[in-house]
């Protein structure tokens, strides 16, 4: 019983410590080169969202500036989610040049640093809508 017990503590060992191991310099590089690469695309395909919903505008007549407003601080929004995300996303494959508890402590600070563009985002967007 001892030894099954004893081996699972290992195997738990083993299958964790691998989590914050350190990946190669060129790795990381290329991981975050992808992640630049996926974040700049988000951002453009978030602004080209919010370039549609302007084009409109001039169409648009004194009673529906309201709904224009709304529109465009939900595309400030998703663009500032956007880059937030993307942001992270560079961040956490920077990370990966790190180990153990660095690794730990950088990725923490991603999420961190995401969850408040994230609110900083949502409070600006709720400023701007009437």
């Amino acid at each position: 019983m001892r030894l099954h017990i004893t081996s699972a503590i290992l195997l738990a060992a083993l299958i964790g410590s691998g989590c914050n191991n350190a990946k190669s310099p060129d790795t990381v590089a290329k991981d975050v080169a992808n992640a630049e690469q996926k974040a700049s695309s988000e951002v453009a395909k978030s602004e080209d969202s919010a370039a549609k919903d302007m084009g409109g505008a001039a169409d648009k007549v004194d009673d529906k500036l309201i709904a224009f407003n709304n529109a465009a601080a939900k595309d400030a929004y998703n663009l500032a989610l956007a880059q937030a995300d993307g942001d992270r996303k560079v961040a956490l494959a920077k990370c990966e040049s790190s180990s153990g508890d660095a690794q730990k402590m950088c990725k923490d600070q991603a999420e961190a640093d995401y969850k408040a563009a994230k609110a900083n985002a949502k409070a600006a967007a709720q400023s701007e809508k009437q």
